[in-house]
């Protein structure tokens, strides 16, 4: 299984299909589970998933519409009921309080997990950890919104024929990673650059500069694709994006690999979305999320 990886849970905008749950979204990211939008109906696509309560170690609200946050009641019970061992913390609009806090009260149960409410107001950075800086940016909705990124700090590349070249081997090869320097040889001598991978999640939103900040150089991008072209006024009305300006983005921002999701109910093809992504020009890894399917992060660049 790959250490980076996004589950998806459900891919239905609005209306849950047969085949299509409201919305869920967990990226696994070196040992920490992050969940994105839990709507209705996602602890059982958990269990379908093969997604446990103890893999959450962060929640992510784009909004308060329900297919994005209805889940959140049944979520944040079955932490508590697992009794799971870590803290989890909860970022979402801060204008949506009293939605976030009807949600966790809505019924009786027994606290047992500590939940660190961590509400969103402004562009930048949410959160710091060794893998990854969690960051925000406003969309455009009827609602408050906000997207989320990820970005891995950036690193070294060991190159061995440079180590070879250096006569370093064994032991010495994490010393000098540890130290920066061993006999006269520097890290840099015997390594390059690498830049660290970024994953952006875009929900319910219009173009907006927000959206191209997010998505820029993105491995991964995850993005609502409501509407087809055809419908492209009614997405602007009610605050989406069609596959085709989706894809455009991802093109622009240079995007390794677009999942598009979050589809009306009113379409029936699934290959529409793609053919249309294609249609503007999209060049990269692209894939039509499906319930329950697994994405990999995209291996590193050579």
């Amino acid at each position: 299984m790959s250490a980076r990886e996004l589950v998806v849970l459900g891919t239905a905008s609005q209306v849950p299909t047969r085949h299509r749950n409201h919305n869920g979204y967990l990226l696994r990211w070196d040992g920490e589970g992050i969940l994105f939008d839990p709507g209705e109906g996602t602890q059982r696509q958990m269990l379908r998933a093969g997604v446990a309560a103890h893999d959450i170690n962060r929640i992510c609200v784009t909004h308060f519409h329900g297919d994005h946050s209805l889940g959140l009641a049944g979520v944040i019970q079955r932490i508590n009921l697992d009794q799971v061992p870590h803290p989890v913390t909860a970022h979402y609009p801060a204008s949506g309080q009293h939605f976030f806090d009807r949600l966790r009260y809505s019924t009786a149960y027994r606290e047992t997990v500590k939940l660190t409410e961590a509400p969103v107001d402004a562009d930048g950075p949410l959160a710091t950890t060794a893998a990854y800086t969690l960051d925000t940016h406003r969309l455009s909705h009827p609602v408050e919104s906000y997207g989320y990124r990820l970005t891995e700090p950036d690193g070294r590349r060991i190159l061995p024929a440079k180590l070879a070249e250096h006569g370093i081997r064994g032991p010495d090869v994490g010393r000098l990673q540890r130290e920066g320097a061993l006999g006269g040889v520097t890290l840099a001598d015997v390594s390059e650059h690498r830049r660290g991978q970024r994953f952006a999640f875009i929900m319910d939103t219009r173009l907006c500069d927000g959206v191209y900040v997010l998505a820029e150089g993105c491995d991964l991008l995850v993005i609502e694709s409501t509407f087809l072209d055809e419908d492209r006024r009614l997405a602007a009305d009610h605050g989406h994006l069609t596959a085709a300006q989706a894809a455009a983005v991802a093109r622009e921002a240079g995007v390794r690999h677009l999942v598009l999701t979050h589809f009306s109910q009113r379409y029936p093809d699934p290959e529409a979305f793609e053919a249309e992504a294609r249609g503007a020009g999209y060049e990269g890894g692209l894939t039509v999320a499906e319930d329950l399917m697994r994405v990999a992060v995209p291996s590193r660049h050579p």
